[in-house]
């Protein structure tokens, strides 16, 4: 696929659109923790989740989403990931990799990352709760789409996910 940015949620969902893949899309207020969107999502069906942009001591970065609900334990994470040790990415990579501003990481952000310096792990258990729901590069917006939407998405973007069991996190 050819490398593409998109600068904002109507770039994006037109990218989804132009390949082929089924989603829906509701507005809220916009959200920055988990228990915010937990409050504002309503009744929205399926597995909801966090990302994570983290980094390691060599430049190294990972976007880890996982379900919501999901403790991680970011020392573990970096062993399972075989990152030594890891921490939060800048706003500022943030924005220069995927994108967005904190709150907003979602797995569509590799969307922005044409280089692919950027390595994707998906919580196994989260994908098992269709349908998916994910930020499309706006916290004030929920898009729904499926599995193996999703994962044609990745690819389409030349980000091949890493499946982590719950005993990474």
């Amino acid at each position: 696929m050819t490398a593409r940015r998109c600068e904002d949620a109507a770039d994006l969902l037109e990218f989804l659109d132009e390949l082929g893949l089924t989603t829906s899309t509701v507005d809220h207020e916009p959200v920055f923790t988990v228990e915010e969107a937990r409050r504002l999502r309503g009744a929205l069906p399926g597995s909801h989740s966090k990302s994570l942009f983290l980094r390691n001591k060599k430049g190294r970065m990972w976007l880890v989403t996982a379900e919501a609900d999901r403790s991680i334990d970011l020392k573990r994470l970096g062993e399972s990931l075989g990152a030594g040790r890891v921490g939060f990415a800048s706003p500022q990579r943030l924005m220069t990799y995927l994108g967005v501003i904190p709150g907003a990481v979602t797995p569509f952000g590799v969307v922005n990352d044409t280089d692919g310096a950027v390595q994707v792990a998906l919580d196994r258990e989260m994908l098992d709760r269709e349908p998916l729901n994910f930020h499309p590069l706006d916290n004030a917006k929920t898009t729904t789409i499926g599995k193996a939407d999703l994962l044609r998405f990745l690819t389409a973007t030349s980000h091949e996910p890493l499946f982590l069991e719950p005993e990474a996190f």
